[in-house]
């Protein structure tokens, strides 16, 4: 049971403008962040040249991102950029506490640069609990003696080496682990078990609501949609009763709706015109709504309204299919989370966007990118919640077979059931010290 009259304790909230993600997960702390959210690479009164550093790594990785459609010395360039980044193989069990070449550069900087001493410096003039949603900044925290706890978010279901200090058992860094298996690899990685929390990642409090008063609504309205001939329905309907009560309606309130996200690099976004191709029939008879994620890219926002046009729905722009732009981030992922409420089915890249379906919506998965999507992929398809996507050209068929088949409704229920949902309640009343208020919580020592 979560209450709507809990004491919130202040905190630095830090993050890094790269890509979607890191952003992402902070943003339902902004409740709890002390002066708003720091973007640690673009705050005002960041030196230049950790600016300079920032932006080197920053632009590089978006660059590797696009690179990547370019047939052939596409997928070379990824690969060798992703093989500095991958998760080694789990099993067998052995100590992988040996800091990469990636952790070494990085604390590299540290050392000759002083890179991140400025911000830790204005930080340290009020030692609030930090919490971050990015290594490097915690490992800044830790490198320039911040005296407060400093909390670092993992922001995928499973993590590389370079998410851990230089030396593991010796640090003060915390994690809040969004799953077991980030729990099991940091412990991999040299991390002592009582430094990690299981916290669930951090989803938007609006789409919660006390007591998941949300949630259950409105993947009450959802599961119809997705299984209109009832042939999942039929077969659980006491056990969905049992988990929505009042809140699952058999009738259609709304057309099937699907929202479609591209990458924070605009990654993927030729897909979103395949999508609104193979469905436009659907899309001009109003049986099918299809709103187009741009993000903050208006070279994106542009590209999905040429598509619209060019396969023949411009005059339905704005009524069954929909481009969502924002120029800032956080107007984005506020407008991204009021449009969740009203999808039916989410069709990304296995981003962060995975822990989503503790939200009740089933995730067709786009091709991943990078090492950490293969494990989001792996672990949305372990727990039910996510299939991966058909060949996108021919959806108009393969969709409306999931649709009779109920899976899309079974996938919906799995990760309401499975995946965690209490991520940012729990990180709010840790760093309280409000460990007996968590839900779905454990400490590793008692996990």
């Amino acid at each position: 049971m979560v209450s709507k009259n809990i004491k919130k304790s202040k905190a630095w909230v830090v993050t890094v403008d790269m890509g979607y993600g890191h952003q992402r997960a902070a943003y339902p702390l902004h409740h709890l962040a002390e002066g708003g959210i720091i973007t640690a690479n673009n705050y005002q009164g960041i030196p230049k040249k950790d600016k300079d550093i920032w932006e080197h790594s920053k632009d590089f990785y978006e660059f590797v991102s696009r690179f990547k459609k370019v047939p052939f010395l596409g997928d070379k360039l990824f690969n060798i950029y992703d093989k500095f980044q991958s998760i080694p193989n789990f099993y067998p069990r052995r100590d992988l506490s040996k800091p990469n070449l990636q952790i070494q550069q990085i604390y590299r900087l540290f050392e000759e640069s002083n890179w991140g001493c400025d911000l830790i410096e204005r930080l340290a003039q009020k030692p609030l609990p930090l919490v971050t949603t990015f290594f490097i900044t915690a490992f800044m925290a830790e490198y320039f003696k911040y005296e407060g706890e400093i909390y670092c978010i993992a922001t995928d279901t499973d993590v590389s080496r370079t998410w851990v200090p230089l030396q593991p058992a010796a640090s003060k860094v915390m994690y809040f682990a969004p799953n077991r298996r980030v729990i099991d690899r940091l412990i991999l990685y040299g991390v002592k078990p009582e430094k990690i929390f299981l916290t669930g990642f951090p989803l938007p409090l609006e789409n919660i609501g006390a007591n998941l008063k949300i949630i259950k609504a409105d993947l009450g309205k959802r599961l119809i949609n997705l299984d209109p001939e009832m042939f999942y329905i039929s077969q659980y309907e006491k056990t969905i009763r049992e988990h929505l009560g009042d809140n699952f309606i058999k009738k259609k309130i709304r057309p099937l709706t699907i929202t479609f996200v591209v990458g924070g690099a605009g990654a993927q976004r030729e897909l979103g015109g395949i999508i609104i191709d193979s469905l436009k029939k659907k899309i001009a008879s109003g049986e099918i709504i299809v709103n187009l994620m741009a993000g903050t890219h208006l070279v994106v926002n542009q590209y999905f309204k040429d598509q619209i046009k060019r396969v023949g729905l411009g005059s339905h722009l704005g009524k069954t299919v929909n481009v969502l732009f924002d120029r800032n981030k956080y107007d984005s992922f506020k407008r991204f989370n009021q449009v969740l409420r009203k999808t039916d089915i989410l069709w990304t890249k296995p981003s962060e966007l995975s822990f989503y379906c503790a939200l009740g919506i089933p995730i067709i998965t786009a091709p991943p990118i990078g090492s950490q999507e293969d494990f989001n992929q792996r672990w949305l398809r372990t727990i039910g919640a996510g299939i991966k996507a058909d060949d996108p050209r021919y959806v108009n068929e393969w969709l409306i077979d999931w649709l009779k088949s109920g899976w899309l409704a079974e996938a919906a229920m799995q990760g309401f059931l499975e995946a965690p949902k209490f991520g940012t309640y729990n990180i709010e009343k840790i760093i309280a010290h409000r460990y007996a208020e968590a839900t779905e919580f454990k400490t590793v020592l008692q996990y």
